[in-house]
């Protein structure tokens, strides 16, 4: 499956401006991000690449509600994210946000089934967890815990997991960083089939700039700014890609 281009869309699913994050630790000031502009787009998959400490992971979590920038303005559609308290952003991330992260934070003792009906039970309109693991391959290991599937079969629970609840963005930090080259592969064509499938605006985070060729976009971060945008003139399949 070749991924689809990108659909032309005017208005953005998130619009940030001028964002900036300052973590103060006793009498140091540490700058995470330095006044980032950023437009994310229905449908889009974007690749953010950077080295440690650039603020990558800093800008995901703003962007998903787990943190609140310093400075700047953050908006999802048209709702203002910037100052909303608590419970707001709990709906936010509830009804919104998929979030996969390197580790995958499923529940020992709970099947597939079972780790992806945790999301379902809470969604308003939500997939059955049969149908989202099926869709990421492993609608045969429904009844399977974490010990029993490979770092990749768990982390495509993961992936389940945040798709139930249909979410329209799909925020990825570092998702195949604890996996070999194939099953991280099999990992990015289960990314590339929910944003071509369901039209996820998906974020991926990743140290491996090979990974940037699937991307519509694909945004380099150093030192807590956005120092370059490149559009790749052919995305890469997942299933080519080399690392």
């Amino acid at each position: 499956m070749s991924p689809s281009p990108l659909p032309s869309q005017p208005a953005p699913v998130f619009r940030a401006r001028g964002l900036t994050k300052v973590y103060r630790m006793g009498e140091v000031e540490v700058h995470a991000l330095r006044g980032v502009d950023l437009d994310l787009f229905p449908g889009e998959f974007v690749v953010l690449l950077g080295p440690s400490g650039s603020g990558k992971s800093t800008l995901l979590n703003i962007l998903g509600g787990l943190d609140a920038p310093t400075g700047g303005e953050v908006w999802y559609v048209d709702h203002c994210l910037t100052g909303a308290d608590d419970r707001a952003l709990t709906q936010f991330r509830r009804e919104h946000v998929g979030f996969v992260f390197q580790f995958y934070n499923l529940i020992p003792s709970l099947t597939a089934r079972e780790n992806v009906a945790i999301v379902t039970d809470l969604a308003e309109r939500p997939m059955r967890p049969e149908e989202a693991l099926d869709r990421v391959g492993l609608g045969d290991r429904l009844d399977h815990f974490p010990a029993q599937m490979s770092g990749g079969e768990q982390q495509r629970v993961a992936i389940a997991r945040a798709i139930a609840k249909r979410p329209a963005v799909l925020l990825c930090d570092e998702p195949t960083g604890a996996l070999d080259s194939s099953t991280g592969i099999r990992v990015l064509e289960t990314l590339e089939q929910v944003n071509a499938e369901l039209g996820t605006t998906t974020v991926v985070i990743t140290h491996n700039a090979g990974i940037g060729a699937m991307a519509h976009r694909v945004l380099y971060l150093a030192d807590g700014r956005i120092v370059r945008e490149v559009r790749p003139p052919r995305r890469t399949p997942a299933r080519e890609l080399n690392w």
